[in-house]
């Protein structure tokens, strides 16, 4: 069973952002079940590792839409994504280092945090953008 799913609640009404939440959606399902799995810890490393390059790319893309549209709390946005990754590349070096071990708390926080950013941050720049014919 997935740990998280993708559903309309989670949509927010432009497609290619909607793709991208669906792609990290998928990999934090992946993380999950390498983990329940008992896969080794290189497995994880690598999961991991894309979904930090991953979010990247993807947080450039919304930054790219509310900057081109002027959307008024990008700073504030951009400031949440930045802080996100932050905490990614230190769990990361942590993990690599061995001074932690990927735990179900690290796995809630990449999935909490999606989820959170997405249907509370990520859903106030939808109708903006929206307006200005982002779909």
């Amino acid at each position: 069973m997935a740990l998280l799913e993708w559903n309309d609640r989670l949509s927010v009404n432009i497609r290619e952002i909607d793709d991208q939440h669906k792609k990290l959606v998928d990999m934090v399902n992946r993380l999950h079940n390498a983990m329940k799995e008992g896969k080794a810890d290189a497995i994880v490393m690598q999961i991991v590792e894309e979904m930090k390059k991953y979010a990247a790319s993807h947080f450039a893309t919304e930054e790219r839409h509310m900057k081109t549209h002027g959307y008024p709390d990008y700073p504030v946005h951009k400031a949440e994504h930045d802080k996100f990754v932050a905490k990614v590349v230190a769990v990361e070096k942590d993990l690599k280092t061995g001074k932690c071990a990927m735990s179900m708390d690290i796995l809630n926080f990449l999935s909490n945090w999606l989820v959170n950013h997405i249907k509370g941050t990520d859903k106030k720049y939808s109708p903006f953008l929206n307006k200005a014919g982002v779909v």
